[in-house]
Protein backbone atom coordinates (compact mmCIF):
# COMPACT_ATOMS: atom_id res chain seq x y z
CA UNK A 1 0.00 0.00 0.00
CA UNK A 2 1.68 3.44 -1.06
CA UNK A 3 2.29 5.58 1.99
CA UNK A 4 1.11 9.16 1.16
CA UNK A 5 3.02 12.19 0.07
CA UNK A 6 3.54 13.25 3.34
CA UNK A 7 4.33 10.45 5.12
CA UNK A 8 7.00 10.21 2.02
CA UNK A 9 8.29 13.71 2.63
CA UNK A 10 8.09 13.26 6.95
CA UNK A 11 9.79 9.66 6.09
CA UNK A 12 12.72 10.68 3.47
CA UNK A 13 16.11 9.59 3.45
CA UNK A 14 18.43 12.27 4.67
CA UNK A 15 20.62 11.91 0.82
CA UNK A 16 18.87 14.81 -1.07
CA UNK A 17 19.94 15.91 -4.60
CA UNK A 18 22.03 19.29 -3.90
CA UNK A 19 19.48 21.20 -5.89
CA UNK A 20 16.61 20.14 -3.69
CA UNK A 21 14.22 23.44 -2.84
CA UNK A 22 14.73 25.62 0.19
CA UNK A 23 13.13 25.03 3.08
CA UNK A 24 9.99 26.90 4.11
CA UNK A 25 11.77 28.97 6.75
CA UNK A 26 13.60 31.47 4.25
CA UNK A 27 16.79 30.88 5.79
CA UNK A 28 19.91 30.80 4.15
CA UNK A 29 19.83 27.42 2.46
CA UNK A 30 22.71 25.37 3.46
CA UNK A 31 21.36 21.72 3.04
CA UNK A 32 24.39 19.82 2.34
CA UNK A 33 24.58 16.73 3.96
CA UNK A 34 26.13 14.19 6.41
CA UNK A 35 26.51 11.49 5.51
CA UNK A 36 29.33 9.72 7.91
CA UNK A 37 28.84 6.07 9.06
CA UNK A 38 27.04 6.36 12.80
CA UNK A 39 29.66 5.29 15.37
CA UNK A 40 26.41 4.17 17.21
CA UNK A 41 25.43 1.67 14.75
CA UNK A 42 26.64 -1.93 15.83
CA UNK A 43 29.24 -4.38 14.12
CA UNK A 44 26.96 -6.49 11.25
CA UNK A 45 26.98 -9.89 13.77
CA UNK A 46 25.60 -8.10 16.35
CA UNK A 47 22.84 -6.44 14.49
CA UNK A 48 18.96 -7.39 15.31
CA UNK A 49 17.37 -8.50 12.22
CA UNK A 50 14.27 -6.90 10.96
CA UNK A 51 11.69 -7.82 7.81
CA UNK A 52 9.45 -5.33 5.88
CA UNK A 53 7.03 -6.64 4.36
CA UNK A 54 4.67 -3.99 2.12
CA UNK A 55 3.33 -4.42 -1.52
CA UNK A 56 4.76 -0.71 -2.30
CA UNK A 57 8.13 -0.69 -3.89
CA UNK A 58 8.74 2.94 -2.17
CA UNK A 59 7.10 2.14 1.58
CA UNK A 60 9.78 -0.87 1.37
CA UNK A 61 12.95 1.15 0.26
CA UNK A 62 12.00 3.69 2.51
CA UNK A 63 11.36 1.66 5.79
CA UNK A 64 14.40 -0.57 4.68
CA UNK A 65 16.79 2.64 3.69
CA UNK A 66 15.65 4.55 7.04
CA UNK A 67 15.77 1.36 9.47
CA UNK A 68 19.33 0.33 8.49
CA UNK A 69 20.58 3.86 9.07
CA UNK A 70 19.47 3.34 13.13
CA UNK A 71 22.31 -0.26 12.70
CA UNK A 72 19.28 -2.82 11.91
CA UNK A 73 19.89 -5.48 9.37
CA UNK A 74 17.04 -4.81 6.89
CA UNK A 75 15.59 -7.66 3.95
CA UNK A 76 12.25 -6.71 2.36
CA UNK A 77 9.43 -8.80 0.57
CA UNK A 78 6.20 -7.37 -1.72
CA UNK A 79 4.06 -9.86 0.03
CA UNK A 80 3.18 -12.54 2.45
CA UNK A 81 3.91 -15.67 0.08
CA UNK A 82 7.95 -14.11 -0.35
CA UNK A 83 7.97 -13.40 3.04
CA UNK A 84 7.10 -16.62 4.45
CA UNK A 85 9.98 -17.85 1.75
CA UNK A 86 12.29 -15.88 3.08
CA UNK A 87 11.86 -16.69 7.26
CA UNK A 88 11.70 -20.07 6.59
CA UNK A 89 15.27 -19.93 5.19
CA UNK A 90 16.55 -17.41 7.92
CA UNK A 91 15.97 -16.51 10.82
CA UNK A 92 14.95 -12.77 12.17
CA UNK A 93 14.09 -10.60 15.24
CA UNK A 94 11.38 -8.74 13.90
CA UNK A 95 8.89 -8.65 10.63
CA UNK A 96 6.98 -5.49 9.80
CA UNK A 97 4.15 -5.59 7.63
CA UNK A 98 1.72 -3.46 6.17
CA UNK A 99 -2.10 -4.79 6.80
CA UNK A 100 -3.81 -4.83 3.51
CA UNK A 101 -1.91 -6.08 0.24
CA UNK A 102 -3.21 -7.65 -2.43
CA UNK A 103 -3.89 -11.15 -1.73
CA UNK A 104 -3.00 -12.42 1.93
CA UNK A 105 -3.54 -9.87 4.72
CA UNK A 106 -0.90 -9.17 6.53
CA UNK A 107 -2.84 -10.87 9.07
CA UNK A 108 -2.04 -14.04 7.86
CA UNK A 109 1.60 -13.22 7.86
CA UNK A 110 0.69 -12.17 12.07
CA UNK A 111 -0.34 -15.67 12.68
CA UNK A 112 1.99 -17.49 10.92
CA UNK A 113 4.76 -16.02 13.05
CA UNK A 114 2.98 -16.34 16.20
CA UNK A 115 2.36 -20.19 15.20
CA UNK A 116 5.54 -21.09 14.00
CA UNK A 117 8.23 -18.46 15.97
CA UNK A 118 8.40 -18.16 19.30
CA UNK A 119 11.43 -15.59 19.17
CA UNK A 120 10.21 -13.13 16.35
CA UNK A 121 8.64 -10.13 17.10
CA UNK A 122 5.47 -8.55 14.74
CA UNK A 123 4.94 -4.87 14.00
CA UNK A 124 1.93 -4.52 11.93
CA UNK A 125 0.92 -1.15 9.74
CA UNK A 126 -2.27 0.22 9.45
CA UNK A 127 -4.31 2.97 7.71
CA UNK A 128 -7.14 5.25 9.12
CA UNK A 129 -9.72 3.87 9.22
CA UNK A 130 -8.26 0.35 9.83
CA UNK A 131 -7.42 0.48 13.57
CA UNK A 132 -9.35 -2.20 14.24
CA UNK A 133 -7.53 -4.30 11.67
CA UNK A 134 -4.51 -3.55 13.78
CA UNK A 135 -6.38 -4.31 16.85
CA UNK A 136 -7.11 -7.52 15.32
CA UNK A 137 -3.02 -8.04 14.77
CA UNK A 138 -2.24 -7.24 18.25
CA UNK A 139 -4.66 -10.58 19.20
CA UNK A 140 -3.25 -12.27 17.26
CA UNK A 141 0.29 -11.71 18.74
CA UNK A 142 1.62 -8.45 16.76
CA UNK A 143 3.73 -6.12 19.57
CA UNK A 144 3.09 -2.93 18.30
CA UNK A 145 0.99 -1.06 15.53
CA UNK A 146 2.05 2.10 13.42
CA UNK A 147 -0.66 3.85 11.71
CA UNK A 148 -0.13 6.02 8.46
CA UNK A 149 1.23 8.30 8.12
CA UNK A 150 4.07 8.30 10.70
CA UNK A 151 7.84 9.80 11.50
CA UNK A 152 10.80 8.18 11.45
CA UNK A 153 11.33 9.12 14.94
CA UNK A 154 7.60 6.78 15.64
CA UNK A 155 8.65 3.50 13.49
CA UNK A 156 12.50 4.20 15.45
CA UNK A 157 10.72 4.25 18.91
CA UNK A 158 8.05 1.20 18.17
CA UNK A 159 10.85 -0.73 16.68
CA UNK A 160 12.79 0.18 19.67
CA UNK A 161 9.99 -1.08 21.91
CA UNK A 162 9.03 -4.30 20.03
CA UNK A 163 13.01 -5.50 20.30
CA UNK A 164 12.62 -4.47 24.37
CA UNK A 165 9.68 -6.93 24.50
CA UNK A 166 11.73 -9.31 22.86
CA UNK A 167 14.63 -9.39 24.69
CA UNK A 168 12.09 -9.36 27.90
CA UNK A 169 10.63 -12.70 26.48
CA UNK A 170 14.21 -14.33 25.88
CA UNK A 171 15.68 -13.38 29.32
CA UNK A 172 12.58 -14.09 31.35
CA UNK A 173 12.61 -10.34 32.79
CA UNK A 174 9.51 -8.30 34.02
CA UNK A 175 8.73 -5.44 31.76
CA UNK A 176 9.19 -2.81 33.50
CA UNK A 177 12.90 -3.54 34.43
CA UNK A 178 13.59 -2.51 31.20
CA UNK A 179 12.14 1.16 31.24
CA UNK A 180 14.82 3.36 31.87
CA UNK A 181 12.73 6.10 32.87
CA UNK A 182 10.49 8.69 31.44
CA UNK A 183 12.66 9.80 28.25
CA UNK A 184 12.29 6.79 26.87
CA UNK A 185 9.11 7.85 26.03
CA UNK A 186 10.11 11.59 24.94
CA UNK A 187 9.19 12.65 28.54
CA UNK A 188 12.36 15.26 28.99
CA UNK A 189 12.43 17.31 32.39
CA UNK A 190 14.03 17.89 35.30
CA UNK A 191 11.73 21.24 36.64
CA UNK A 192 9.86 20.89 39.79
CA UNK A 193 6.59 20.83 37.51
CA UNK A 194 7.60 18.09 35.46
CA UNK A 195 9.08 15.90 38.62
CA UNK A 196 5.18 16.68 40.00
CA UNK A 197 3.99 15.10 36.50
CA UNK A 198 6.71 11.85 36.71
CA UNK A 199 5.19 11.10 40.39
CA UNK A 200 1.77 11.85 39.24
CA UNK A 201 2.51 9.32 36.21
CA UNK A 202 4.26 6.66 38.70
CA UNK A 203 1.42 6.64 40.89
CA UNK A 204 -1.76 6.50 37.88
CA UNK A 205 0.65 3.39 36.97
CA UNK A 206 -0.25 1.78 40.14
CA UNK A 207 -3.91 1.96 39.44
CA UNK A 208 -6.25 0.79 37.81
CA UNK A 209 -9.22 3.80 37.56
CA UNK A 210 -9.74 6.34 35.09
CA UNK A 211 -7.23 8.76 34.37
CA UNK A 212 -7.60 13.00 32.71
CA UNK A 213 -4.37 14.47 31.50
CA UNK A 214 -5.01 17.80 31.01
CA UNK A 215 -2.47 20.33 28.93
CA UNK A 216 -2.51 22.92 26.15
CA UNK A 217 -1.89 21.68 22.53
CA UNK A 218 1.49 20.00 22.15
CA UNK A 219 2.63 19.19 26.00
CA UNK A 220 3.11 15.89 25.22
CA UNK A 221 -0.67 13.90 26.72
CA UNK A 222 -0.07 11.23 24.65
CA UNK A 223 3.32 10.53 25.70
CA UNK A 224 2.29 10.84 29.50
CA UNK A 225 -0.60 8.53 28.46
CA UNK A 226 1.99 5.98 26.61
CA UNK A 227 4.36 5.96 30.08
CA UNK A 228 1.27 5.37 32.29
CA UNK A 229 0.21 2.30 30.28
CA UNK A 230 3.74 1.03 29.11
CA UNK A 231 4.95 1.15 33.29
CA UNK A 232 1.68 -0.62 34.54
CA UNK A 233 0.81 -4.18 34.61
CA UNK A 234 -1.27 -3.65 31.42
CA UNK A 235 2.26 -3.12 29.89
CA UNK A 236 1.72 -6.45 27.63
CA UNK A 237 -1.76 -5.62 26.77
CA UNK A 238 -2.34 -3.22 23.75
CA UNK A 239 -2.21 1.11 24.20
CA UNK A 240 -4.71 1.95 21.76
CA UNK A 241 -5.26 6.11 21.16
CA UNK A 242 -8.67 6.72 19.38
CA UNK A 243 -8.88 10.70 18.07
CA UNK A 244 -12.34 11.76 19.33
CA UNK A 245 -12.27 14.88 17.11
CA UNK A 246 -13.48 12.35 14.12
CA UNK A 247 -17.25 11.80 12.60
CA UNK A 248 -19.50 10.87 14.97
CA UNK A 249 -20.41 7.65 12.89
CA UNK A 250 -16.80 6.84 12.38
CA UNK A 251 -15.86 6.92 15.90
CA UNK A 252 -18.56 5.51 17.08
CA UNK A 253 -17.88 2.43 15.01
CA UNK A 254 -13.99 2.29 15.95
CA UNK A 255 -14.79 2.47 19.60
CA UNK A 256 -18.14 -0.04 19.82
CA UNK A 257 -18.19 -1.60 16.49
CA UNK A 258 -20.97 -0.83 13.82
CA UNK A 259 -24.33 -1.39 14.49
CA UNK A 260 -26.34 -5.07 14.01
CA UNK A 261 -27.42 -4.09 10.89
CA UNK A 262 -24.01 -3.75 9.56
CA UNK A 263 -23.47 -7.22 10.30
CA UNK A 264 -23.93 -8.75 6.56
CA UNK A 265 -21.57 -6.07 5.36
CA UNK A 266 -19.06 -6.05 8.12
CA UNK A 267 -18.88 -10.01 9.21
CA UNK A 268 -16.14 -9.31 11.95
CA UNK A 269 -15.51 -5.83 12.78
CA UNK A 270 -15.89 -5.90 16.51
CA UNK A 271 -14.83 -2.53 18.25
CA UNK A 272 -11.88 -1.03 20.14
CA UNK A 273 -13.66 -1.97 23.52
CA UNK A 274 -13.97 -5.20 22.72
CA UNK A 275 -10.56 -6.47 21.31
CA UNK A 276 -8.50 -3.87 23.52
CA UNK A 277 -9.60 -5.69 26.40
CA UNK A 278 -6.73 -6.43 29.52
CA UNK A 279 -5.06 -2.76 28.00
CA UNK A 280 -5.40 0.78 27.85
CA UNK A 281 -7.96 2.99 25.56
CA UNK A 282 -6.88 6.55 24.96
CA UNK A 283 -9.52 9.04 23.91
CA UNK A 284 -7.35 11.93 22.85
CA UNK A 285 -9.19 15.08 23.11
CA UNK A 286 -12.16 13.80 24.84
CA UNK A 287 -14.15 16.82 24.93
CA UNK A 288 -15.18 16.61 20.94
CA UNK A 289 -17.09 13.10 22.44
CA UNK A 290 -20.92 13.77 20.86
CA UNK A 291 -23.11 13.38 23.80
CA UNK A 292 -24.47 10.31 22.65
CA UNK A 293 -20.87 8.54 23.14
CA UNK A 294 -20.27 10.48 26.54
CA UNK A 295 -23.45 8.57 27.61
CA UNK A 296 -22.18 5.05 26.24
CA UNK A 297 -19.19 5.74 27.56
CA UNK A 298 -20.52 6.68 31.18
CA UNK A 299 -22.74 3.56 31.09
CA UNK A 300 -19.52 1.59 30.08
CA UNK A 301 -17.40 3.18 33.04
CA UNK A 302 -20.62 2.43 35.58
CA UNK A 303 -21.04 -0.99 35.18
CA UNK A 304 -17.99 -2.37 34.05
CA UNK A 305 -19.35 -4.29 31.12
CA UNK A 306 -21.02 -3.40 27.25
CA UNK A 307 -22.62 -4.17 24.65
CA UNK A 308 -21.19 -3.84 21.18
CA UNK A 309 -23.58 -5.53 18.62
CA UNK A 310 -21.87 -8.64 18.85
CA UNK A 311 -23.20 -10.55 21.62
CA UNK A 312 -26.72 -11.98 22.83
CA UNK A 313 -25.84 -10.05 26.19
CA UNK A 314 -22.75 -7.65 28.17
CA UNK A 315 -19.67 -8.44 27.55
CA UNK A 316 -17.49 -8.25 30.62
CA UNK A 317 -15.39 -5.32 30.95
CA UNK A 318 -11.39 -5.35 31.21
CA UNK A 319 -9.60 -2.10 29.90
CA UNK A 320 -8.44 1.29 31.74
CA UNK A 321 -9.91 4.21 30.10
CA UNK A 322 -6.93 7.48 30.01
CA UNK A 323 -8.77 10.50 27.96
CA UNK A 324 -6.89 14.01 27.37
CA UNK A 325 -8.37 17.35 27.15
CA UNK A 326 -7.01 20.91 25.87
CA UNK A 327 -10.44 22.60 26.87
CA UNK A 328 -11.68 23.76 30.32
CA UNK A 329 -14.23 20.82 31.07
CA UNK A 330 -16.10 22.38 33.82
CA UNK A 331 -17.32 24.90 31.84
CA UNK A 332 -18.67 22.68 29.56
CA UNK A 333 -20.18 20.83 32.20
CA UNK A 334 -21.64 23.77 33.71
CA UNK A 335 -22.91 24.94 29.75
CA UNK A 336 -24.15 21.45 29.81
CA UNK A 337 -22.10 20.58 26.74
CA UNK A 338 -19.88 17.82 28.83
CA UNK A 339 -22.00 14.95 31.10
CA UNK A 340 -20.90 16.11 34.89
CA UNK A 341 -20.95 12.48 35.59
CA UNK A 342 -18.34 11.21 33.32
CA UNK A 343 -16.55 14.09 34.03
CA UNK A 344 -16.21 13.04 37.56
CA UNK A 345 -15.52 9.58 36.79
CA UNK A 346 -12.27 10.81 34.67
CA UNK A 347 -10.78 13.66 36.91
CA UNK A 348 -10.68 11.66 40.15
CA UNK A 349 -6.97 10.95 38.74
CA UNK A 350 -6.14 13.77 36.77
CA UNK A 351 -2.74 15.28 35.69
CA UNK A 352 -2.08 18.81 34.29
CA UNK A 353 0.69 19.15 32.25
CA UNK A 354 2.78 22.49 32.39
CA UNK A 355 3.20 24.40 29.27
CA UNK A 356 6.85 25.00 27.73
CA UNK A 357 6.50 29.05 29.46
CA UNK A 358 6.36 27.28 33.22
CA UNK A 359 9.18 25.22 32.18
CA UNK A 360 11.88 27.55 31.49
CA UNK A 361 14.63 25.52 33.02
CA UNK A 362 13.99 22.65 30.84
CA UNK A 363 13.22 24.08 27.45
CA UNK A 364 17.34 23.61 26.98
CA UNK A 365 17.41 20.30 27.97
CA UNK A 366 14.07 19.20 25.43
CA UNK A 367 15.79 21.37 22.61
CA UNK A 368 19.29 19.27 23.16
CA UNK A 369 17.59 16.36 23.83
CA UNK A 370 15.27 17.44 19.86
CA UNK A 371 18.93 17.78 18.33
CA UNK A 372 20.69 14.55 19.31
CA UNK A 373 17.35 12.55 18.01
CA UNK A 374 17.16 14.54 14.63
CA UNK A 375 21.02 14.52 13.96
CA UNK A 376 20.92 11.09 14.46
CA UNK A 377 18.12 10.38 12.29
CA UNK A 378 19.43 12.30 9.29
CA UNK A 379 23.15 11.07 9.91
CA UNK A 380 25.09 14.56 10.43
CA UNK A 381 27.32 15.44 13.50
CA UNK A 382 24.97 16.94 16.80
CA UNK A 383 25.55 20.53 16.85
CA UNK A 384 26.04 23.19 19.28
CA UNK A 385 23.81 26.02 20.69
CA UNK A 386 26.25 29.42 20.97
CA UNK A 387 25.37 31.01 24.16
CA UNK A 388 23.60 33.51 23.34
CA UNK A 389 21.03 31.55 21.09
CA UNK A 390 20.50 29.24 24.23
CA UNK A 391 19.55 32.62 26.12
CA UNK A 392 17.40 33.14 23.21
CA UNK A 393 15.97 29.96 23.26
CA UNK A 394 15.56 29.87 26.98
CA UNK A 395 13.30 33.23 26.53
CA UNK A 396 10.98 32.23 24.15
CA UNK A 397 7.29 31.58 25.16
CA UNK A 398 6.95 28.86 23.22
CA UNK A 399 3.43 29.19 22.22
CA UNK A 400 3.07 26.09 20.62
CA UNK A 401 5.16 23.86 23.05
CA UNK A 402 7.09 20.64 22.12
CA UNK A 403 5.97 20.70 17.89
CA UNK A 404 7.36 24.08 18.22
CA UNK A 405 10.54 23.73 20.10
CA UNK A 406 10.98 20.53 17.87
CA UNK A 407 10.11 22.08 14.44
CA UNK A 408 12.14 24.99 15.50
CA UNK A 409 15.27 22.50 15.77
CA UNK A 410 14.63 20.26 13.29
CA UNK A 411 14.91 23.76 10.33
CA UNK A 412 18.17 24.15 12.10
CA UNK A 413 19.29 21.03 11.40
CA UNK A 414 17.78 20.85 7.58
CA UNK A 415 19.43 24.74 7.10
CA UNK A 416 22.68 25.16 9.19
CA UNK A 417 25.93 23.23 7.81
CA UNK A 418 28.59 24.38 11.00
CA UNK A 419 29.21 22.97 14.14
CA UNK A 420 28.05 25.83 16.47
CA UNK A 421 24.45 27.28 15.81
CA UNK A 422 24.39 31.27 16.46
CA UNK A 423 21.57 34.07 16.67
CA UNK A 424 21.74 34.58 12.71
CA UNK A 425 21.16 31.20 12.04
CA UNK A 426 17.24 31.55 13.62
CA UNK A 427 14.39 31.16 11.00
CA UNK A 428 12.88 34.48 9.88
CA UNK A 429 10.09 33.95 12.56
CA UNK A 430 12.39 33.86 15.79
CA UNK A 431 14.60 36.73 14.15
CA UNK A 432 11.71 38.64 13.96
CA UNK A 433 10.49 38.27 17.74
CA UNK A 434 13.98 39.04 18.60
CA UNK A 435 14.13 42.05 17.26
CA UNK A 436 10.94 43.04 18.08
CA UNK A 437 12.37 43.00 22.27
CA UNK A 438 12.36 39.90 23.91
CA UNK A 439 12.84 41.74 27.36
CA UNK A 440 12.06 39.18 30.27
CA UNK A 441 10.22 41.99 31.62
CA UNK A 442 7.15 41.82 28.88
CA UNK A 443 4.53 39.29 30.35
CA UNK A 444 4.14 36.03 29.35
CA UNK A 445 1.28 37.04 27.15
CA UNK A 446 3.02 40.16 24.91
CA UNK A 447 5.78 37.53 24.27
CA UNK A 448 2.88 34.89 22.55
CA UNK A 449 1.37 37.70 20.78
CA UNK A 450 4.29 39.18 19.20
CA UNK A 451 5.45 36.11 18.22
CA UNK A 452 2.18 34.95 16.41
CA UNK A 453 2.15 38.11 14.97
CA UNK A 454 6.18 38.12 13.71
CA UNK A 455 5.00 34.14 12.19
CA UNK A 456 2.09 35.20 10.70
CA UNK A 457 3.84 38.18 8.93
CA UNK A 458 6.56 36.14 7.55
CA UNK A 459 3.97 33.65 5.66
CA UNK A 460 1.83 36.01 4.58
CA UNK A 461 -0.96 35.77 6.84
CA UNK A 462 -1.43 32.36 5.85
CA UNK A 463 -2.80 30.78 9.09
CA UNK A 464 -2.40 27.34 8.06
CA UNK A 465 1.13 27.46 7.18
CA UNK A 466 1.86 29.76 10.74
CA UNK A 467 -0.12 27.11 12.38
CA UNK A 468 2.32 24.47 11.22
CA UNK A 469 5.04 26.49 12.01
CA UNK A 470 3.94 27.06 15.61
CA UNK A 471 3.22 23.32 16.08
CA UNK A 472 -0.86 24.08 16.66
CA UNK A 473 -3.64 23.58 15.16
CA UNK A 474 -6.00 26.21 12.94
CA UNK A 475 -8.63 26.03 16.11
CA UNK A 476 -6.08 26.81 18.56
CA UNK A 477 -4.32 29.64 16.39
CA UNK A 478 -8.42 31.62 16.28
CA UNK A 479 -8.53 31.01 19.70
CA UNK A 480 -5.64 32.30 20.79
CA UNK A 481 -5.71 35.66 17.99
CA UNK A 482 -9.75 35.61 19.45
CA UNK A 483 -8.35 35.82 22.89
CA UNK A 484 -5.74 38.66 21.87
CA UNK A 485 -8.42 40.67 20.07
CA UNK A 486 -10.40 40.23 23.19
CA UNK A 487 -7.77 41.58 25.52
CA UNK A 488 -6.62 44.84 23.24
CA UNK A 489 -9.59 45.47 22.06
CA UNK A 490 -8.37 45.71 18.31
CA UNK A 491 -8.11 43.69 15.05
CA UNK A 492 -4.68 41.82 14.53
CA UNK A 493 -2.99 44.50 11.47
CA UNK A 494 -1.54 42.02 9.17
CA UNK A 495 -3.04 38.57 9.45
CA UNK A 496 -5.49 38.98 6.79
CA UNK A 497 -7.37 35.86 6.06
CA UNK A 498 -5.71 33.55 4.34
CA UNK A 499 -5.45 30.37 5.09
Amino acid sequence: MELSRLTTARFASPARSAKAPPSRSGCRSRTRRYLRKDPDVPPLQTRKRLLAVDDSAVTRELLQRNLTSHGYEVQTASGVAEAIRIIESSPFDLVITDLKMPGSSGLDLVRYVRENLKDTEVIMITGYPSVEGAVTAIKLGAEEYLQKPFTQGELRNTVERALAKLELRRTGQKESSLLPGYASFGIVGESEPMQKVFRAIQRAAGLATPVLVRGETGTGKELVARAIHYTSPRAAAPFVPVTCNVPRHILEREIFGPPESARSSDPFRPGLLRFGQGGTLFLDEISELPPDLQDRILRVLQGKEFLDGWSAGSRAFDLRFIASTTRDLESLVARERFRGELFLMLSGNTIVLPPLRDRESDVLLIAHHFLKRISAEVGRPVPTFASHAMEVIKSHPWPGNLPELKNFVHVLIETVEDDTIEVPDFPPWMRAWLQAGYALKRSLAELETEHIRNVLATVGGNKSVAAEILGIDRKTLREKLKNRRSRRGEGVKGEGERG
